[in-house]
């Protein structure tokens, strides 16, 4: 069973999307986690995008990184350049990925632009997981 960390700065949207994706696609091959170098909540609009698509993440909740400095990590992911940048560090032989998603959260403009935001970013995060559990799992 693989350990795996998806890290982002306040573990509220992709951090959470990703965490929804990696553990339904990668089921029972993988503990799947997700933290942020700061907790901010889960996003309600995160939490609606996935269940547009299927994925329940309401019972999620916003976890920082140094919670988890016990847990060996096989992989860990960072999701923003932000999280890459001031995660603190911890001794892990983790394989380290990164890939710097748009922020949903940070999307202006009408209910449909925001929501259409929310999307475009999803299906980015979902095709990456899919790739990642392919390769990696």
């Amino acid at each position: 069973m693989k350990n795996i960390l998806v890290l982002c700065t306040g573990n509220s949207c992709r951090s959470q999307i990703a965490h929804g994706y990696l553990q339904t696609f990668a089921a029972d091959k993988a503990n799947v986690y997700s933290a942020g170098v700061e907790t901010h909540g889960v996003n309600p609009r995160a939490i609606q995008t996935m269940k547009e698509d299927g994925i329940d993440i309401s019972s999620h909740t916003s976890n920082n990184v140094l919670e988890y400095t016990d847990v060996p990590f096989d992989f860990v992911i960072t999701v923003c350049d932000h999280a890459k940048e001031v995660c603190p560090y911890y001794p892990s032989n983790a394989e380290k990925f990164h890939y710097n998603f748009p922020d949903p959260a940070k999307a202006v403009g009408t209910e449909e632009e925001i929501t259409r935001s929310f999307t475009e970013v999803r299906e980015m995060i979902k095709k990456y997981c899919l790739q990642f559990v392919k390769e990696h799992i």
